[in-house]
Parts: structure tokens; C-alpha cells; sequence
């Protein structure tokens, strides 16, 4: 055993062996090197633009860049040195798509990042949540891509797993049948995402109500769609469901919306006193935007009628606000000023007696 260790018996000689160390750390520095030039090149070049992607995407691709160029010199290293290439060529074909497929990852993040920032400075809220939507939903479908890609460009360096995929492609013809069954609810999925990515039936911040539950959407993935509500319960919705079913979508363009507040008071109520305070309430309300509002007369049945206060606001908070200040308002109002015009269950005694006695 302590013969081996003697240099004299190793399979290459120290001389060798310190001239390829000096070359590889040479390699590497030059790398960094030339990594470092590149990026200041690019720096300045990104600076000179006015928009937000390109600073985004060099800075998420500033490391896969970094050590593409590692690689790239010690392949350049390994063709004129006979002892670092033959382990460098096994050890490349797993790591040079591992590292593509890092950069072409951090590059399609990137450019979705910088998207969403750039439209965040526009301020347009709708126009933002339109683009969250688009990018999050094609850029989460590129990157599954590109990691698909990468693994299997990766495995099929393995010489059993190869064989496998030869075999595979010979019998294509079930292969396709099998792989389309066993697929079909992912494809659906993606589909479905794709379909919602370009139609865009709802969007990420949007506020919808579906199966009598209403919340913001907060995030939509291929296969389904969280929504929070107002009691912070998430809601686990299938993504297919958005496109098949019907749902309500409160913000699709815009903020604003006109709610109503549904009084039932007693027939013999008079509507016009009510209408003038519903009015004067409402217009000195900060929260009305002086777009809509209305009192009418909905239903007018035997014991009773129907009023609906309809009033807007900018945003769906604000209208939720300010319905439920109307409604605490005239219930109130109508207690101290037209206590008659609540609806309650009476006897009529005094007629009832006069049937009974005959009268």
C-alpha cells in the first residue's frame, strides 16, 4: 500500500500532473475574466435602455453566465489536454445541460420579472393585473418546459436510460397511446392554463364569486386557482371550472361598481322623505364616486314593499363600506323618524272585538 503513494508509482507524473493543475487554474482565472468583461460590457449597455427587462434578465443570468464560460474553458482546456479529457467529456455531457437549462431558466424568469416590474410603474391597476396574469402563467409554463428538457437531455446520457428511449420510439405507436392516456388530465391542465393565459377570463387580484363564495384571485396555476376571501379561506378551485362554468367576475374592468341596499318596510310608508335622506346621507359620504344613485320601488306585495338604494363607489371596498354605512344609517333614521314604516306583527284589538260582539 505505501508503494502506491510513492511518486515514482503513480500512473501519471508529478510533472505532468502540476503542469495541468497551473493550466486549469490559468483556464478558470481566464474565465472569470472574460466572464467579468462580458458583463460589464452588457452592464453598460442595459444601462443605456430605458426599460426595466433587460437590467432584470442580466442580473438573473449573471451566475448560469458565470459558470457557462467555467465550462466553456475547460472544454477548450480538455481538447489539447490528454488528461483531463477523458473524464471532462463524461462529466460535460451531464453538466453542459444542466447548466443551458439554468440559463434559459433564469433568462425566462427574468423577463417575466422585469415585465411585472416595468408594468408596475405604469400604475394602471387593471393593465397590471392583466399582465401578471399573462406573464405568470407563460412564463411558469416555459420554465416546466425547460426543466423537462434539461432532465431528460441529462438522463439520456445514461447509457440504460438510452436504450430505454430507443426501445420507447420503436414502438412509438402505443408508446403515444399509453403516454396520451395516462396524460390526458395534464393535458387538459396545460391547456386550460394556456386558454386562460391568452382569454384571460379572470385575472390575478381580480375579485369573483363562484359557488356563492367571493374573493380576490391570488394565484393562477395550470391546473387550479387559489381565491381568498374575505375570512381569509383559501378557495381550491380547478382551473377547467373557470371555462366550463359560469362565474361572476366583479373587477374584470375596472374597480368600480354600483351595489344596492334592500330596505322592506311597511306598506303605508311614504317613499319620498326615505329617497330625500337616502340621497343627502350619500352625497356627503367620502366613499361615493357621484357616478350612480337611485331609490325605487322594487316589489309592492300585500304586507309589505321593497326598496332598493342603489349607490357606487371607485373600488369594491369602498362600495362594501358604504353599503353597510347606508344600512345602519336609514335603520336608524327610520326608527327615530318613521317608526311606523318598520315592518312588525300588530293585533287589531279594538276590530276584533267589535266582530266578536257582533258590531
Amino acid at each position: 500500500m505505501l508503494e502506491r503513494l510513492k511518486p515514482e508509482n503513480w500512473p501519471v507524473s508529478y510533472e505532468a500532473g502540476l503542469d495541468t493543475l497551473v493550466v486549469l487554474g490559468i483556464a478558470l482565472v481566464t474565465a472569470f475574466i472574460l466572464h467579468w468583461i462580458v458583463m460589464a460590457i452588457l452592464g453598460r449597455v442595459v444601462r443605456v435602455s430605458s426599460g426595466r427587462v433587460d437590467d432584470v434578465v442580466l442580473r438573473m443570468v449573471y451566475r448560469p453566465l458565470r459558470w457557462a464560460m467555467v465550462a466553456l474553458a475547460i472544454s477548450v482546456l480538455a481538447e489539447n489536454d490528454a488528461l483531463i479529457g477523458p473524464g471532462w467529456d463524461i462529466l460535460a455531457s451531464f453538466l453542459n445541460p444542466a447548466v443551458l437549462g439554468w440559463f434559459f431558466f433564469a433568462a425566462v424568469k427574468g423577463v417575466a420579472m422585469g415585465y411585472e416590474e416595468q408594468v408596475a410603474l405604469s400604475g394602471d391597476e387593471v393593465a397590471l393585473r392583466s399582465h401578471r396574469t399573462r406573464i405568470a402563467i407563460l412564463s411558469r409554463t416555459a420554465r416546466v418546459a425547460i426543466i423537462i428538457i434539461t432532465v431528460a437531455l441529462i438522463l439520456f446520457n445514461i447509457p440504460g436510460v438510452r436504450d430505454v428511449g430507443t426501445t420507447m420510439l420503436a414502438s412509438a405507436g402505443l408508446a403515444a397511446l399509453a403516454v396520451g392516456a395516462a396524460a390526458q388530465p395534464a393535458l387538459k391542465s396545460l391547456i386550460a392554463g394556456l386558454q386562460m393565459a391568452l382569454t384571460q377570463p379572470l385575472r390575478i387580484g381580480d375579485l369573483v364569486k363562484i359557488d356563492g363564495q367571493a374573493g380576490r384571485v391570488e394565484e393562477i396555476r395550470m391546473s387550479f386557482v387559489t381565491v381568498r376571501t374575505w375570512d381569509e379561506r383559501v378557495l381550491v378551485v380547478p382551473t377547467s371550472r373557470f371555462l366550463d362554468n359560469t362565474f361572476e367576475n366583479w373587477s374584470r374592468v375596472s374597480e368600480s361598481l354600483t351595489g344596492p341596499v334592500m330596505l322592506h318596510l311597511d306598506p303605508l310608508t311614504k317613499v319620498e322623505p326615505i329617497r330625500e335622506e337616502f340621497e343627502r346621507f350619500v352625497k356627503a359620504h367620502p366613499l361615493w364616486d357621484k357616478r350612480n344613485l337611485a331609490l325605487v320601488m322594487t316589489e309592492a306585495y300585500p304586507e309589505s314593499i321593497e326598496l332598493r338604494l342603489s349607490m357606487s363607489a371607485e373600488t369594491i371596498g369602498d362600495l362594501f363600506t358604504l353599503r353597510c354605512d347606508v344600512r345602519e344609517h336609514m335603520v336608524a333614521w327610520l326608527r327615530q323618524n318613521m317608526e311606523g314604516a318598520l315592518i312588525r306583527h300588530r293585533l287589531e284589538v279594538e276590530a276584533a272585538n267589535q266582530r266578536a260582539t257582533g258590531g
